[in-house]
């Protein structure tokens, strides 16, 4: 049972004891599991929309000198601002704004995801909230195109 917690957890992100109770739950099924710790893990940013998004970082993106974008990326705390999921989540946001060309955050968070089109971005940004355990919000962008 150990290989599998830790195949869900590197799979999920999710912490040891979420995974072990997902695999009981599911009586050792891997993907029943997954998709359990994936209902909870969108259930609990449910719970944290509501908190105050004071921190934040800003990310960046130019593409073949032709296109750039900057992002603001709101979080509750510095220290999950400068976390590794919040900064990956940040890059990969400017990539898809690159791309995909949204005209506004609405727009964005509405997006199938361009890495994953089973995912709206706002299923990715609260997948990133499950994660982290803060309230992430996505407050502007602009993108540029020459």
């Amino acid at each position: 049972m150990t290989t599998a917690i830790q195949k869900l957890r590197e799979e999920t992100g999710a912490g040891v004891m979420d995974c072990k109770k997902a695999l009981d739950e599911t009586k050792g099924d891997l993907e029943l599991a997954k998709a359990l710790i994936a209902k909870k893990g969108l259930a609990k940013a449910e719970k944290k929309a509501g908190r105050e998004t004071g921190a934040g970082l800003l990310e960046a993106y130019v593409h073949n000198g032709r296109i750039g974008v900057l992002l603001e990326l709101r979080s509750e705390t510095d220290f999950v601002a400068k976390s590794e999921p919040v900064m990956d989540l940040a890059r990969n946001l400017v990539l898809h704004i690159s791309a995909m060309n949204p005209d506004s955050v609405d727009t964005l968070l509405k997006q199938p995801y361009v890495k994953d089109e089973t995912k709206t971005i706002e299923e990715v940004i609260k997948g990133t909230i499950a994660v982290v355990g803060e309230n992430l919000k996505v407050a502007r962008f602009a993108r540029y195109q020459i």
